[in-house]
Parts: structure tokens; C-alpha cells; sequence
């Protein structure tokens, strides 16, 4: 009999950790997607949200785009994107400091990853590093820009399906 409790709680044990292992690993690939609409529930995006990827900054002062360089924003993988900075007559934007901000304002938190503008490519364009999306849904990333004595920002929207 004793050797049979043991096989019955050793098989429990070893059962308990597979489980356990199997969720850490696969909580990453279906969390996401399955399990955090069961959570959260399922908000959608504002109907009349903008989602372009180019736009005017927010006092007109330039004019703004980004792509991912991986083509469409990667699902919880860090990228990169590259930032495109015009002035409102056109003319490329050179030598700007950039800061990036974002989050999910539907579910009150933030960028999981802490983005940076890592460098000037020349031509308006600067790399942006560090761009992570852990979850389906509306994103918001924000860039306050400052470039020849003057600032603005700009917020540009994203959902992710």
C-alpha cells in the first residue's frame, strides 16, 4: 500500500509541474489572445479613432510618420520603427530630441518595454528602438518632439488584432 501512495503522489507531483511548465510556457503565445479578453473583457477600439500613420503634430508644427520595420507592429516582440519629422512646409527635420510614451488607455497601463529614439538617420528619419505590443487591442504611442527652439507632440493610435 505505501508503494501505491507514492506512485499516486509522485504522478500528482510530476502531472502538477507539467501543468504548471506548460502554462508559463504558453501563457505568452495564447494569453493575449484567448485568455486576456476572458479577463479584461472585450472593449473595442473608439469608433472614430484616427489610426493613420502619418499626421500633423498636435500645434502643426511638423509633420509626422512612423513604420515598424518588421512591416506591421510584431505581437510581443520588442522592434523597431523608424520615425519620419517634417516641418510644416515640408523640409526634413535634422538633429530633434525625441521622447516616446504609450500605452493602452482602455486598461490603464502603459508601454511594457521603455522605447527610445536611439538614433538620426539623416533626412528626417530617426530609429526608434524597443517598440513592444504584449496585447491585442488600442495603443497609443506619443512622441514629444523639440527641434530648432521649438516643441510639439503627437499621439499616434494603434490596434492590434
Amino acid at each position: 500500500m505505501k508503494k501505491q501512495t507514492f506512485t499516486v503522489i509522485a504522478t500528482t507531483v510530476i502531472t502538477t509541474i507539467i501543468l504548471i511548465a506548460a502554462f508559463v510556457y504558453f501563457m505568452p503565445i495564447i494569453g493575449p489572445r484567448y485568455l486576456h479578453p476572458m479577463m479584461m473583457g472585450d472593449q473595442p477600439a473608439p469608433s472614430n479613432l484616427d489610426t493613420s500613420a502619418a499626421r500633423t503634430s498636435d500645434a502643426g508644427l511638423f509633420n509626422v510618420s512612423w513604420s515598424a520595420d518588421s512591416g506591421e507592429p510584431p505581437l510581443n516582440q520588442i522592434h523597431t520603427w523608424t520615425l519620419h519629422i517634417e516641418t510644416a512646409e515640408g523640409q526634413p527635420v535634422e538633429g530633434a530630441t525625441i521622447t516616446v510614451d504609450g500605452g493602452m488607455p482602455q486598461h490603464g497601463h502603459g508601454l511594457p518595454t521603455s522605447p527610445e529614439v536611439t538614433k538620426d538617420l539623416g533626412g528626417g528619419n530617426y530609429r526608434v528602438e524597443g517598440m513592444k505590443f504584449q496585447m491585442l487591442g488600442f495603443w497609443e504611442v506619443k512622441f514629444d518632439i523639440t527641434a530648432n527652439g521649438q516643441s510639439d507632440s503627437i499621439t499616434f493610435n494603434l490596434v492590434l488584432e
